[in-house]
């Protein structure tokens, strides 16, 4: 059992005093996956929190996946489940104005360095996968909700092979709404001339470039297909909102 303390700031709200507590430890070291937390009793003491607030805060962190609850033997740190923190995380955005046009903005932060890393750490395995979710991308093409399923899972597979755990963990706590925005955007454009030719070419550079191992190529691969993108489905708005056959007048 860890029996390392760290005193709480005295402003804090009881509930405040247990998380900070948890968070100072993990990120100190003093507490890791699979440690148990301090006696109920001895943790309350230590906080100077009382033992129903404890178990309240406990409660929540174990909600979240940061600990799980063991009756009659302790509460245990574990390894956070990223869709618990994902779907907290997409509740809060959700609420937010313009939230799919920020998400596609972390989403290029996100990618457009972790290519860049994939240039230069990608496995073969790696490798090997991202071209077998590239063939499943040119399989799908025609399939709006299955091909951007297959173009969040190959992007999803570039930045996994940055061998870079914050920039894969971000990108799987915005996940949700990465695959929505990607089926969005297939029905968004789906009937723009030149779209499938597009996305076939588009990710097939993307791919060459990893491959080549060639960090600023990739980057500036992915930054084109991100604009031609946005050009493309802008040219869909305009297509869907003009009026090409106005009723003559008599």
């Amino acid at each position: 059992m860890n029996s390392l303390v760290v005193d709480a700031p005295a402003d804090l709200a009881g509930t405040e005093k247990v998380l900070a507590f948890f968070r100072e430890q993990l990120l100190s070291g003093a507490l890791r996956e699979g440690d148990r937390l301090l006696g109920e009793r001895e943790l309350a003491l230590a906080l100077g929190v009382s033992r129903p607030v404890l178990r309240e805060a406990l409660r929540s962190l174990a909600n979240l996946g940061f600990l799980d609850i063991r009756h009659g033997k302790g509460a245990y740190v574990r390894k956070a489940d990223m869709a618990v923190i994902g779907d907290f995380l997409t509740f809060c955005l959700a609420q937010q104005p313009d939230m799919m046009d920020d998400i596609m903005q972390a989403r290029i932060a996100i990618e457009c360095q972790a290519i860049r890393l994939a240039c230069v750490r990608a496995t073969d395995g790696d490798l090997s996968r991202i071209g077998s979710l590239l063939t499943r991308l040119l399989d799908t093409i025609h399939d709006v909700d299955e091909g951007g399923a297959a173009d969040f899972a190959f992007h999803m597979a570039l930045v996994e092979a940055s061998r870079s755990p914050a920039l894969v963990t971000i990108y799987q706590s915005i996940a949700t709404l990465l695959k929505r925005s990607h089926v969005q955007r297939r029905l968004e454009t789906s009937e723009t001339a030149g779209i499938l030719d597009y996305l076939v070419e588009a990710h097939r550079e993307v791919y060459l470039s990893v491959l080549a191992r060639d960090p600023d190529q990739a980057e500036d691969k992915l930054r084109q297909h991100f604009a031609i993108g946005d050009e493309l489905r802008r040219k869909s708005y305009i297509a869907a909102f003009t009026k090409k056959d106005l009723p003559k007048e008599e």
